[in-house]
């Protein structure tokens, strides 16, 4: 979901030297014929079963992901109140989806209709209101308990 934090969370973890992909960029997904994005699943079947070391963690939104949620110790839910996101994604400047209204009206839908799915499939749901360190924490501790 978009405006939840992913990308900060993602980059302080790898600060903390942690293995991380961001399924957004890099050639991970691709949006099929403009019905939505899906992964790339050889590539992401390839990298779950190469990775052998350390925890892994790895961010997404797209239709199939739960084909892979098996192979997963854990699914993270990242989680904030919609005015809470709005505002993130009226603030950021490293993302200009969020900007025009009609992005804002798609990202308030989704939250009505996709969160609820991912909500469902979650292992563990983080509310991003909490200091990142706390957050980044909370995902060190979850990683290091299925280690």
């Amino acid at each position: 979901m978009s405006g939840t934090g992913k990308s900060t969370v993602l980059g302080e973890l790898a600060h903390r030297g942690h293995r991380i992909i961001d399924t957004d960029y890099d050639g991970w997904s691709e949006n099929v014929d403009g019905s939505g994005w899906l992964w790339h699943e050889n590539p992401i079947d390839e990298l779950l079963t190469e990775h052998s070391e350390g925890a892994l963690f790895i961010s997404g939104c797209v239709s199939n992901q739960g084909k892979f949620y098996p192979r997963f110790d854990a699914v993270v839910l990242l989680s904030a109140p919609l005015e809470v996101i709005l505002e993130r994604i009226t603030s950021r400047k490293t993302n200009e989806y969020g900007k025009t209204v009609e992005q804002r009206e798609e990202i308030i839908q989704y939250v009505a209709s996709v969160e609820p799915l991912l909500r469902a499939g979650a292992t563990v749901e983080i509310d991003t209101r909490k200091p990142l360190d706390e957050v980044v924490t909370e995902l060190e501790l979850i990683a290091n308990s299925i280690s």
